[in-house]
C-alpha cells in the first residue's frame, strides 16, 4: 500500500492507550513508507497521528470540507490539504487516494466512514482491503454484533470477512496485505448478459 486512509476519532478518548496507538500506526507506516490519508483535523486522534507520521518525515494528505475548515480545525502542516464543499465529498476523495482502510477507536463519525467503505466493499465499488486497529478491546462489542449479524442472516459470512481485526498494527497491515476483497462476491451476483 502506497497509502492508507485512517478513520479515527476528532477526541483522544479517556485512555492514554489510544493516542500511543495511533503514534504506533503512524510509526508503523513512515517505516513501511505508506503515506497517510486522514480527516485532515488537528484535534484527537487525527491530530495525534498525523504529528507522528510528520514527526517521523511521512507523508500527510489531509481531506476537509470547508466547513470544518471555516471552524479552524484544519491541521496546519499536511504535506497536502484537499478541501471539499461536504462530507460525501471528503469521503469520496478519502477513498480515490487511498489503497486502503483502516479504523482506529473513534465516535459517530468514525463508524460512519468505516461503515461506508465497508459497504462500497460488499457492493463491488473498491476493492481495498479493510481493518480495525482494535485497541484495548475497544471494538469487541462492534465485532461481536457484526457476528450476530451474520448469524441472523443480515450479512453473508463472506461479506462479514472483508473487515479484519488486529490489536497489533502490524499484525493488522500484514493481515491487511494478504487480504484479496474482490474474490469475495458482491452482495447481488451480476446475472450473466444474454
Amino acid at each position: 500500500m502506497k497509502r492508507l486512509c485512517v478513520f479515527c476519532g476528532s477526541r483522544s478518548g479517556a485512555s492514554p492507550v489510544y493516542a500511543d496507538a495511533a503514534r504506533g500506526l503512524a510509526e508503523l507506516l513512515v517505516r513501511r513508507g505508506c503515506g497517510l490519508v486522514f480527516g485532515g483535523g488537528h484535534v484527537g486522534l487525527m491530530g495525534v497521528i498525523a504529528d507522528a507520521v510528520l514527526q517521523r518525515g511521512g507523508e500527510v494528505v489531509g481531506v476537509i470540507p470547508q466547513g470544518l475548515v471555516d471552524r479552524e480545525l484544519a491541521h496546519p502542516r499536511c504535506t497536502q490539504m484537499h478541501v471539499t464543499r461536504s462530507m460525501h465529498e471528503r469521503k469520496a476523495l478519502m477513498a480515490d487516494l487511498s489503497d486502503g482502510f483502516v479504523a482506529l477507536p473513534g465516535g459517530y463519525g468514525t463508524f460512519d466512514e468505516t461503515f461506508e467503505m465497508l459497504t462500497w466493499s460488499q457492493l463491488g465499488l473498491h476493492q481495498k482491503p479493510m481493518g480495525l486497529l482494535n485497541v484495548a478491546g475497544y471494538f469487541d462489542g462492534l465485532l461481536a454484533f457484526l457476528d450476530h449479524t451474520v448469524r441472523e442472516g443480515f450479512i453473508k459470512p463472506a461479506h462479514r470477512q472483508l473487515l479484519v481485526q488486529a490489536a497489533d498494527a502490524e499484525m493488522l497491515l500484514d493481515e491487511m496485505g494478504k487480504m484479496r476483497p474482490g474474490e469475495v462476491q458482491e452482495k447481488w451476483q451480476r446475472l450473466p448478459e444474454p
